[in-house]
């Protein structure tokens, strides 16, 4: 309703007072009573229809009475649902009606939408836009259960004509329909609200509210508020004034210098004249010395003939190569018959050779079988002088024979007992290996653990001197030469060696947000805490120099290369996401992007999961479904858990991340004592088995050495029995079959003394053959080693040749590119001079353009420029301070003017301001009477309703404090001192209420009125009196409309044609009730 209050504010006034006056002359229309042409033409209701509003189904349609009408029902029956749809269907708010919050709660429960159809008359000269509309028009509204509606307007007809906001608003401000007026429609809400209250300011703004003098009230103070503003904005534009009229006086005082302005001008074009033959002249001497140059540069023919000479000498080195090629070739051809004849003699010193061996293999092999004959022969006779000198010695022979077997026997024992004793400190001495071999492995454990903890102590005791340092410097926990490093790639930069500056070590560039994480960060990164990122290759090989000077080679901090970026990549696709736990990259902040990055890309942080606790780790990593993009996750202790295995960590404290310095500190000193005292046990276990082992040792050697002394006695005792037993066969041999065997030796050997001399007279014939075969042989070698040697020479001589005829061909290209670069050169200083000569004509037509007639100037161009820069700074000054010529005028032109209109504008604002003031108190002046002549007619209209009940009372209004207070005095009550209304009972309070609002439709118009239960709380005799009063008031005001609901019976009306009766059905509870009372 704001935007139908906030037209026509100027108005207002005169259309009140004219309505106001139109009805105070009380005529009473009772020719007319009763006929058709005494009834209202526009605003009045027709009809009303509802389905699904409120908890009703369906009601009417009601076709209304143009004059009197009343609805009668019982409770529940819909009586107030007409007046509240009446209120939402002509596009009234929920809040107006005071029956819901929101227009939802109009819609029938368990029902999607509701519908009212109101039909207004449009009838008359004052018809809103009849040729469209006709004679009727329908207002038509859907709620829906989620609050929303929609407005559609049709004709009498029933043809769509509009479904905007502002169509229906046009349509009531027509009308003059005001839904929020309580005069025009009150129920029972506001009744008890303004007209049953006590307090007396909310009577009296119920009287402004009825007669729109609280709204002319509103309007008044919004232009008063308005007319400040408007007063502050033209002071401010009179301040802002003086300003302009000091930038006016400004551009009139730089339009006043102009002409000094035009002789710089003036002097300006006549440099830029000298300026431009000044140009040509150098122009001409550019183009003179790029002549002289030319001609010098055609004349010379230096490198033609270094070019000549240098052809020369490669074809001489060409014939010498060509000779040497094809001596060569002879030489080649020469050697090639010679390989074949070599290779021919190779095969037959290969086959004399073999047959020589052969033969020799043959003469050895014979002359070995001779020697080995007489060899036996020998020893065959030295066997038959033995036996016959033992044939004469047969019977002491014999006791010999018996005493050697006696002897072995005895040898046999010993020698038995030396193997049992052998064969035990065999046993021993294996015994005593194992037992050295145990001993040592327990010492080689004993020192690897020593080893393993001396490492352990050294590291812990290099970490405590770390975290020492890094009281004083946190780098040192990265390690003791991280300062210096940085320090060193800081001074790198500022000279320039890097491009971009390195970033690292990656851990003291990250920080967590929960300290507590710190061991499973350390875990996931490891060796990326102390690594380095660089922009390109680059800088890394600078950064790789630098490390050198501080780390071993193999034991560098990484290097990771990677375009440097100023944003975080978008992983928005490729991050881990759960509901409880967070990833890596959520965990930790870093102070440039290019950490993250790197931690994205060399280790996918962004896809790894931090779960404290293990259980619930192995069960979302291993038993669920992993969550998405998640490929792994760590635990608070380190532990790293994948989809199908899990790997314990063995970090137990942070190493880089750690806050507590002290804590850890004692824990390495604590960790420190414990590996010393292990230290010195194991060094104590070490000395005792070193102990035992060189005991053992001991032992073992005196074994060996007793086992060989008793090797050897058992070899001398095998000797002896060998001895024994060889002597006895000997006895047994026979003298005479001896005899013949060493007669057939002596006839075998003179066999195998020819044999020897045959072989050994051919073997002198194939070393005959073989020395003439091998002197042909090394003939050819050595020609053919002559010839490799003159060969080699020959390529010594062609290389060195190839290699002068190389340089010789370099030079050659050389100065072809030179005389090419030469003639080229040439080609371009003669284009160079054709175009410097062309770029001279148009100097030339410039400079003509500029100047017609040549000027003979004797300065330089650079003079002649500076006094033309020095000018043009002076004008461009004299430009940035006054601007340019036309600039000027027109600056000046178009401050007089901006000046001139902004006076006139404050003038007028001015002069408007005060015929404002002025029109604003007549206006005050005008409400106010107004106001005192409404007051003054309520207050007769209300007396004149109270005589009619033999009642006394009065209204006093008090317009300074805003407060109404009403007196009545009751029939036989009138000489009693209280008049207050809370004396009356309540069918007389109801009916001084109807009294009052009475009087306010007296002093108001509207096309409808309704009145909600206006006679719920009267008596009989009261509420006949207030019914003849309405009745006495429609008469008088034929031309509107009345609807009155009540739930009392309407029987004792009388009968009229503008009086009109709306029974209501009883609700379906009633009706159910009503019926089982009459079963």
């Amino acid at each position: 309703m704001s935007k139908r209050k906030g037209k026509a504010i100027g108005d207002v006034t005169a259309v009140k007072s004219r309505r106001l006056i139109a009805h105070t002359k009380h005529q009473r229309p009772s020719s007319s009573r009763g006929s058709p042409s005494a009834t209202g033409d526009i605003g009045l209701i027709e009809s009303i229809t509802l389905k699904n509003f409120m908890c009703h189904h369906w009601l009417g349609p009601f076709q209304f009475g143009p004059n009197v009408n009343f609805i009668i029902g019982n409770n529940g029956s819909g009586k107030s649902a007409i007046l509240t749809a009446l209120i939402v269907g002509l596009g009234g708010k929920a809040t107006v009606t005071n029956r819901g919050m929101s227009l939802k709660d109009f819609v029938k429960t368990s029902e999607n939408t509701a519908d009212i159809t109101v039909k207004l008359r449009n009838r008359g000269p004052d018809a809103f836009k009849r040729d469209i509309y006709g004679d009727c028009i329908s207002i038509e509204h859907r709620i829906s259960s989620d609050g929303c509606r929609t407005c559609r307007l049709r004709n009498k007809t029933g043809q769509l004509i509009s479904s905007k906001k502002e169509e229906l608003t046009a349509i009531l401000d027509h009308f003059n329909i005001q839904l929020d007026n309580p005069v025009s429609i009150l129920n029972q809400e506001m009744s008890k609200q303004f007209l049953h209250s006590k307090n007396e300011s909310d009577k009296y703004k119920f009287f402004m509210k009825a007669t729109l003098l609280e709204q002319m009230k509103r309007d008044y103070i919004h232009i008063k508020h308005t007319k400040t503003i408007t007063r502050q904005q033209v002071e401010r534009q009179e301040e802002s004034l003086k300003d302009l009229k000091q930038v006016f006086l400004q551009k009139k005082e730089r339009y006043e210098k102009l002409p000094s302005f035009s002789e710089m001008k003036v002097v300006l074009e006549n440099l830029k004249k000298a300026m431009a033959w000044c140009l040509v002249r150098d122009k001409e001497q550019l183009v003179q010395q790029l002549r002289e140059n030319f001609d010098k540069q055609a004349n010379n023919h230096t490198h033609q003939d270094n070019l000549q000479l240098c052809q020369f000498k490669v074809t001489q080195v060409e014939k010498k190569l060509q000779f040497i090629k094809s001596r060569f070739g002879s030489m080649r051809q020469e050697q090639e018959s010679l390989s074949e004849d070599n290779l021919m003699l190779k095969e037959k010193v290969k086959v004399v050779s073999k047959a020589h061996k052969d033969q020799e293999l043959v003469y050895f092999r014979a002359l070995n079988k001779l020697r080995q004959s007489e060899k036996e022969q020998n020893l065959l006779q030295e066997r038959i002088n033995k036996a016959k000198t033992s044939v004469s010695l047969n019977n002491d022979g014999d006791t010999e024979y018996t005493k050697q077997q006696k002897k072995i026997s005895i040898l046999k024992e010993q020698l038995a007992e030396l193997e049992t004793k052998c064969s035990k400190l065999n046993q021993e001495i294996k015994n005593k290996h194992q037992a050295l071999f145990t001993g040592r492995e327990e010492r080689d454990k004993l020192r690897l653990e020593e080893r393993n903890i001396q490492v352990v102590y050294e590291s812990k005791l290099r970490r405590k001197n770390q975290i020492l340092a890094s009281r004083s410097n946190k780098l040192k926990r990265f390690g003791d030469q991280i300062p210096d490093l940085l320090g060193s790639i800081a001074e790198a930069y500022a000279t320039g060696r890097f491009l971009k500056r390195p970033v690292g070590p990656i851990g003291a560039c990250i920080s967590l947000k929960d300290p507590m994480l710190a061991v499973a960060l350390e875990c996931c990164l490891r060796s990326f805490m102390k690594a380095f990122c660089c922009d390109n290759y680059k800088d890394e090989a600078v950064l790789q120099e630098l490390m050198c000077r501080y780390y071993p080679k193999g034991n560098r901090p990484q290097i990771i290369v990677s375009p440097f970026s100023e944003k975080v990549y978008n992983i928005h696709g490729r991050k881990a996401h759960h509901p409880e736990y967070p990833s890596v990259l959520d965990i930790i902040t870093a102070t440039s992007p290019v950490i993250i990055n790197c931690l994205i890309d060399m280790r996918g942080i962004e896809s790894i999961l931090i779960i404290k606790e293990k259980d619930k780790a192995r069960r979302i990593m291993q038993q669920d479904r992993p969550p998405k993009n998640c490929r792994e996750a760590f635990t608070a202790e380190g532990d790293q858990v994948y989809t199908n295995r899990y790997y314990t960590s063995d970090f137990s404290m942070a190493k880089y991340l750690g806050g507590d310095l002290e804590t850890e500190i004692s824990m390495l000193e604590s960790d420190l004592e414990n590996l010393q005292a292990q230290l010195s046990r194991f060094q104590l276990q070490v000395t005792s088995v070193t102990e035992d082992i060189v005991s053992m040792e001991s032992n073992l050697n005196n074994t060996i050495m007793t086992l060989k002394k008793t090797l050897v006695s058992v070899n001398q005792v095998k000797a002896s029995i060998t001895e024994l037993e060889t002597a006895g066969e000997d006895h047994i041999d026979d003298i005479s079959s001896l005899e013949e065997v060493a007669q057939e030796n002596l006839q075998k050997i003179e066999e195998e003394r020819q044999t020897v001399r045959e072989a050994k007279t051919e073997l002198d014939e194939h070393q005959r053959t073989a020395e003439d075969i091998e002197s042909k042989y090394s003939a050819v070698r050595e020609r053919i080693d002559q010839l490799s040697d003159d060969t080699e020479s020959l390529k010594d001589e062609q290389l060195k040749l190839e290699v002068e005829w190389a340089k010789h061909e370099r030079t050659l290209k050389i100065l072809e590119t030179k005389l090419e670069a030469h003639e080229f050169n040439i080609q371009a200083m003669n284009t160079e001079l054709a175009k410097r000569e062309e770029e001279l004509q148009d100097y030339v037509a410039k400079a003509t353009e500029i100047s017609p007639e040549r000027q003979q100037v004797t300065v330089s161009t650079r003079s002649i420029d500076t006094e033309i820069t020095r000018l043009k700074k002076k004008i461009q000054v004299y430009e940035s301070s006054h601007g340019e010529q036309e600039q000027v005028v027109r600056e000046y032109a178009e401050a007089l003017a901006l000046y001139r209109e902004k006076t006139n504008q404050v003038r007028d604002l001015r002069k408007f301001i005060d015929q404002l003031d002025n029109i604003m108190s007549d206006r005050q002046n005008r409400y106010k009477i107004m106001r005192r002549s409404l007051s003054v007619r309520c207050k007769l209209y209300f007396n004149n309703f109270l005589i009619k009940m033999n009642c006394c009372g009065s209204m006093v209004f008090d317009h300074n404090n805003e407060t109404l207070s009403i007196s009545v005095k009751p029939p036989g009550r009138e000489d009693d001192g209280v008049s207050d209304m809370r004396s009356l009972s309540g069918g007389e309070r109801s009916f001084s209420t109807v009294c009052f609002m009475l009087s306010l439709w007296e002093i108001t118009e509207s096309p409808f009125r309704c009145l909600d239960e206006f006679d719920v709380y009267m008596d009989m005799h009261n509420r006949r009196i207030s019914l003849d009063l309405l009745l006495e008031l429609s008469e008088r005001q034929h031309l509107r409309q009345f609807i009155f609901i009540t739930p009392l019976t309407t029987s004792n009306l009388p009968k009229s044609s503008l009086i009109k009766i709306h029974h209501l059905q009883d609700p379906e509870r009633v009706r159910s009730e009503t019926m089982d009372e009459d079963v």
